[in-house]
């Protein structure tokens, strides 16, 4: 391995000037702009084609599926992400690439991936399990280093220490197949943030524990005559206020349109003239009167125009200390079946509540409008 490129999920430099940690393993940090909007997905396809959201189709960790007339979180094909790969010119010449723990890279085209995909039981419930290429490296580190602790990565046991095992992952992944060009997402710094806010004890906490898995990483790229980058991809602020739910004014405006099933309210996107996709502090206004539907979200004061990142929709923002949530419903006995779990494909919007148990605590910490990372390289 030549290069290791670490993508860090909410590494702002807001974060390292509060913790007076602008040099880290061996490392001098600065400020950077964030991409808009600053979100996983958003960021990620960024830093591998360099375009634009406009340019490369993701505009939020969501996707609008005109086709199917269906928002769809977290899918994990690449072929969603459009434009040349900033590595197709490495590749080209013979050199190799891997990406492990990103969002859409399943048929990406890299040398070697690791990403987590778990496989949903019919009875309910998951089989924790990572999508690997080679396949048969899955079989290999797993008999190694177990399953993936998957409800780690996400929900309400989601821990920082997760970037340990992305890191023993890694590891092994490279060891069993090395490449010249290592690409590692680590969400480390994610949960406490946004869970028990910004400074918190435990974001301060997960804050130590992010700088041990910075140094390890250091001391691998050392040990293997290995440059190191490392970059955020979003800063996490403080929530002061309560959330913007756009899909409850649509649907009292006319807009958006719901069916009854068993006694609880479900989303009829094939009637509804406008939706808004929510992806924390921003939100995606799609349909045919979207326009007429934006204008009276915007005469709420409670969220401003921003900057066009799809073509198809017009894009809000949250007023400040605020961030958009999905919900439709104001009634909870109306709220659909899987409002109180974790369910990141079915929710027609992105839930930070997951966070807690059956979706019951306030969210501390949001993210989504530009701001300013820490990046450094050697």
């Amino acid at each position: 391995m030549k290069n290791l490129k670490v993508i860090a999920a909410g590494l702002g430099w807001n974060l390292l000037e509060r913790h007076n940690a602008v040099r880290m393993a061996g490392l001098e940090f600065s400020p950077a702009d964030s991409v808009f909007p600053a979100v996983t997905c958003v960021a990620q396809a960024t830093m591998r084609t360099g375009l634009d959201p406009i340019a490369h189709g993701m505009s939020s960790n969501g996707y609008w599926f005109k086709e199917l007339v269906k928002p769809m979180f977290w899918e994990q094909s690449a072929r969603l992400v459009k434009g040349e790969r900033v590595w197709a010119k490495r590749r080209e010449a013979g050199g190799t690439v891997g990406m492990y723990f990103f969002q859409q890279s399943m048929g990406e085209s890299a040398d070697s991936i690791i990403t987590p995909a778990p496989i949903h039981k019919h009875g309910g419930g998951m089989a924790m399990s990572c999508y690997t290429k080679p396949t048969e490296a899955s079989a290999e580190i797993e008999k190694k280093l177990g399953r993936f602790p998957l409800w780690r990565y996400w929900g309400p046991l989601a821990s920082p220490k997760v970037g340990r095992v992305c890191i023993d992952w890694f590891e092994a992944m490279t060891e069993l197949s090395d490449v010249d060009e290592a690409w590692l997402y680590l969400p480390s710094l994610d949960y406490k943030a946004q869970k028990c806010g910004p400074g918190s004890a435990a974001d301060n906490a997960a804050f130590a524990e992010f700088r041990r898995q910075l140094e390890r990483l250091a001391d691998i790229c050392q040990k293997r005559s290995c440059s190191l980058s490392v970059t955020g991809d979003y800063a996490i602020t403080p929530v002061t206020a309560e959330p913007f739910l756009p899909n409850t004014i649509l649907r009292r405006d006319g807009f958006f349109r719901t069916r009854q099933v068993g006694g609880r309210s479900y989303p009829d996107f094939f009637q509804s003239s406008a939706f808004a996709l929510c992806d924390h502090e921003i939100c995606l206004v799609y349909g045919e009167k979207r326009e007429e539907a934006a204008k009276s979200l915007l005469s709420t004061g409670l969220c401003g125009q921003a900057a066009k990142v799809d073509a198809r929709a017009i894009t809000l923002i949250a007023r400040k200390g605020s961030w958009c949530a999905y919900p439709w419903w104001t009634d909870r006995r109306e709220a659909p079946d899987y409002a109180s779990h974790v369910d990141i494909h079915n929710k027609p919007g992105f839930d930070p509540t997951e966070l807690f148990f059956f979706g019951r605590g306030t969210v501390k910490g949001t993210h989504g409008r530009q701001c300013k990372v820490a990046t450094a390289a050697q």
